[in-house]
């Protein structure tokens, strides 16, 4: 299919061939029959994108101060890949859209296929042909109303959630300041209100086009008509809501809201503009300034969003949602017109030249549609509901029916060839860049369930093909391994069918949530004979911690581990505090530091003490006791309240007069009857990726023994589990084998 991208570092755009998303259970796959330019906010971002990577820096701020954290946290080398590799993508364009439903997800029962829908999202509504479409961002189109009017839904949403926000009243005044299409449709709902509105816009075409949709009276900001307006319309005390929906970096929006608004009136930003506040202007008219969130509520709330989960009409009466459904009936009796807004209707194919001329100013327009080719077909097939399994901490046997399966014989000097299910940041930051440079491996197909992520990564690094169909990898005998870097929850799943397909696998962290997801991989080993396994517990191959142990040497005696991991906060928003369905932090990282320790202590845990000293396993501190067979302890401090400029990761082992340590992957050292210490400044901080995949390849190749016995992931995961039940139970938790 075909989809609009721009690269955020190049400033280009195309209309890119990208594989079909899947349909996902949850929502529905959306073949588009019109999509809205937004003028105001795709063209900031089209303008952003033809800056230089200074004027990028400033339009960004916020970014730039992320940038620097990870230096701190990560290095320069580090940072710089994950910035170039962000920047140098094809990024999506789009957020509003009317479509017919092609296909339906598992757990959806209000549409079905052939159905006319209105889409919103700027993940899920894009310029594309084909988008898969969470329930909460997409509403049916009353009978009767045209595709190209419902294509509007979005933006009148937002447009509805600022009204919300101003708590406009019957008979009252409001002012809009800004009159492109936000602007446009806020006048039309407030005059649907029983408002009364003036507008004001420096473009004397779109004000005669508000007086013609319902103003009272509009005006450029500099005319004293808009005053006198006002002053007539309020009898002198000015208007009780100000709407900003301007652009630009001018002050000169809320400067005039104060002078215009009444005594303890209210200001409502829809949208994005300077907002330096004169001080003494707001404070003595006690004016209440407030922001309007996109949408409505719901916005930014994956487990709305993304998940399904509905707010109770009882306390959140308008959603993103009903919001959209509110709008589309509108539009259908009529209170609101959109069609007048209509400038411009460009087939989709010549998207760039539309987005071209818009930018250039050879286009002067209010709203933009595309419209796309007519599909006749649409398949009726539903996806599967992943499986869910409950949580426990015992330590499963691996069993292997007739032994490990054969490695199939390969010529001297064929290939490695390998495929990715998944290509986020992780994928494309941290294990791509090795492997697209390393000799003898072939990057065979990326799989991914948004096309453009498969389509970026195809392009990267140089995938020979790009999916969505996991089925068609799988099926592929000339593939040899299958790198799963997906979400923490489908892990599991994925990994087992893999192995059931008899590819050689390698997992990110975590292996499983749970013991049943644990249990389902090991029955897929045992089913299968096929333990070709690795997870990506990248610590114990970093060259700088293999160089310490050498030089530790071996013990005979018991010895004590303390490592301290300064986790930090996560960001709002982030998937990783999506615990209903991606497990907690702990579970989805945790592995890491008990391979680490685990290996340094050359055994496996054979119990578990955890405490969170927040009383909150999932956001707060933890403190985990993991005891050895020959009486060794590893204390792991993963703490989420530490300073961020602070080390990430601090340890240190100690045993038989000897002590090891090691600080943040940047200089570790050895005490003893001799002292060494490595060099202060290595080029970067290696975490072992490089090294980690290097083995991994050579086994593939070799089909020699994997870098880590399976009985070690399995323990390591399962001590990670006890960590979990631990904290639930308040006591230790015995990590029993199975036989």
């Amino acid at each position: 299919m075909k989809q609009v991208v721009q690269n955020y570092k190049s400033g280009e755009l195309a209309v890119l061939d990208v594989p079909v998303p899947g349909c996902k259970p949850g929502g529905v796959l959306v073949r588009s029959a019109y999509s809205l330019i937004s003028t105001g906010t795709e063209l900031m971002k089209v303008s952003e994108a033809g800056m230089s990577m200074l004027g990028k820096a400033r339009s960004r701020p916020d970014q730039v101060a992320k940038v620097m954290q990870s230096v701190a946290t990560n290095g320069v080398p580090a940072t710089y890949r994950k910035v170039m590799g962000k920047l140098d993508s094809y990024t999506p364009l789009g957020y509003s859209l009317c479509g017919v439903v092609e296909q339906v997800g598992a757990g959806i029962d209000d549409v079905k296929v052939g159905d006319l829908v209105a889409c919103a999202g700027n993940e899920h509504a894009l310029h594309a042909e084909l988008n898969w479409v969470p329930k909460n961002l997409y509403a049916p189109v009353p009978d009767g109303l045209a595709p190209r009017h419902a294509a509007f839904g979005t933006v009148g949403s937002i447009a509805m959630q600022g009204v919300r926000q101003g708590e406009s009243r019957l008979g009252e005044v409001a002012l809009v300041i800004g009159l492109g299409l936000i602007g446009q449709l806020v006048v039309q709902l407030l005059a649907a209100s029983g408002v009364r509105v003036v507008g004001v816009d420096p473009d004397p075409v779109r004000c005669e086009l508000a007086e013609r949709l319902g103003a009272a009276a509009c005006g450029d900001p500099e005319s004293a008509a808009v005053e006198a307006s006002v002053a007539e319309l309020t009898g002198g005390h000015g208007v009780d809501q100000v709407y900003l929906a301007a652009g630009g970096g001018s002050n000169q929006p809320v400067e005039l809201a104060a002078r215009l608004c009444r005594d303890r009136g209210r200001v409502v930003d829809i949208g994005k503009c300077r907002l330096d506040l004169p001080w003494n202007a707001y404070y003595e008219k006690e004016l209440d300034v407030r922001f309007s969130r996109s949408y409505g509520p719901g916005r930014y709330d994956p487990e709305y969003e993304l998940e399904g989960r509905d707010y109770p009409i009882g306390y959140v009466r308008w959603t993103e949602r009903r919001n959209l459904a509110c709008f589309l009936d509108l539009l259908a009796r009529g209170s609101v017109g959109v069609e007048p807004l209509v400038s411009h209707i460009a087939d989709f194919d010549d998207a760039v030249e539309t987005y071209q001329r818009l930018k250039d100013g050879d286009l002067k327009a209010v709203a933009v549609l595309f419209r796309y080719p007519v599909h006749p077909d649409h398949p009726d097939q539903a996806a599967e509901a992943e499986r869910a399994g409950a949580p426990a901490v015992a330590v499963p046997a691996v069993k292997r029916r007739g032994g490990t399966v054969p490695t199939p014989a390969r010529a001297a000097k064929a290939p490695v060839r390998l495929a990715f299910v998944g290509a986020g940041n992780y994928a494309t930051s941290m294990l791509l860049p090795h492997l697209a440079r390393r000799d003898g491996v072939e990057l065979s197909t990326v799989v991914t369930t948004t096309a453009l992520s498969a389509a970026n990564a195809q392009r990267k690094f140089g995938f020979a093909e790009a999916t969505t169909d996991l089925d068609a990898v799988l099926g592929d005998p000339s593939i040899d391994a299958v790198f799963v870097v997906t979400r923490h929850s489908s892990h599991a799943e994925l990994t087992r069918r893999a192995l059931l397909a008899g590819k050689t696998v390698f997992v990110e962290k975590p292996l499983a949530l749970t013991e049943d997801e644990l249990a389902g991989v090991l029955a897929a080993v045992e089913e299968s004979g096929n333990d070709r396994l690795q997870v990506g517990f990248n610590r114990r191959f970093a060259p700088l911690l293999q160089e310490a142990r050498k030089r530790f040497g071996a013990r005979t005696g018991p010895a004590n581990l303390r490592y301290l991991v300064n986790a930090g906060r996560l960001q709002h928003g982030s998937w990783y505090l999506r615990q209903g369905t991606e497990g907690s932090r702990f579970a989805g990282e945790g592995g890491h530091f008990i391979d680490t320790a685990s290996w340094l202590l050359e055994a496996d845990p054979v119990s578990v003490y955890a405490v969170a000293t927040s009383g909150n396993e999932g956001s707060g501190d933890i403190q985990v006791v993991l005891r050895y067979p020959d009486g060794s302890t590893a204390t792991i401090s993963y703490v989420t309240t530490g300073p961020a400029g602070f080390p990430k990761e601090t340890l240190d082992l100690v045993a038989e007069g000897r002590a090891l340590r090691l600080d943040d992957f940047v200089r570790a050292s050895v005490y003893g009857r001799k002292r060494w210490v490595s060099s202060r400044l290595p080029k970067a901080r290696d975490k072992g990726q490089s090294a980690e995949l290097a083995a991994f390849i050579k086994a593939v190749r070799t089909g020699g023994p994997m870098p880590v016995p399976l009985e070690s992931l399995v323990a390591t995961t399962a001590a990670t589990l006890a960590v979990q039940a631990g904290l639930a139970g308040g006591a230790p938790v015995t990590l029993a084998r199975a036989r």
